[in-house]
């Protein structure tokens, strides 16, 4: 599903304009990159948790040549579901 298609079907089922529904998604979404970026956790009872994950500088490989990489630290999001979304998963 696209944000588009989100959109679609959060107005149809809410009788709420296109526009209304972009701009609430639309902050919905800042307000997560935001506390993400601030390095907090999102927790949505039901559905999962959003965080940031610190992965250490390391070496890798370059597959073609073999040959040594440095891989620079980082910051990765990460998604766990919740055992209510697990479990409706399962039932599908």
């Amino acid at each position: 599903m696209t944000k588009t298609q989100l959109i679609e079907k959060i107005a149809k089922e809410n009788e709420m304009t296109k526009k209304q529904v972009t701009e609430v998604v639309d902050a919905w979404i800042a307000a997560v990159e935001d506390t993400l970026a601030a390095g907090d956790s999102v927790q949505l009872a039901g559905f999962g948790a959003f965080t940031v994950k610190e992965i250490a500088a390391h070496t890798g490989r370059n597959p073609r040549t073999n040959e040594a990489v440095e891989i620079p630290a980082s910051r990765r999001v990460t998604f766990s579901a919740s055992k209510t979304l697990k479990d409706k998963l399962n039932e599908a």
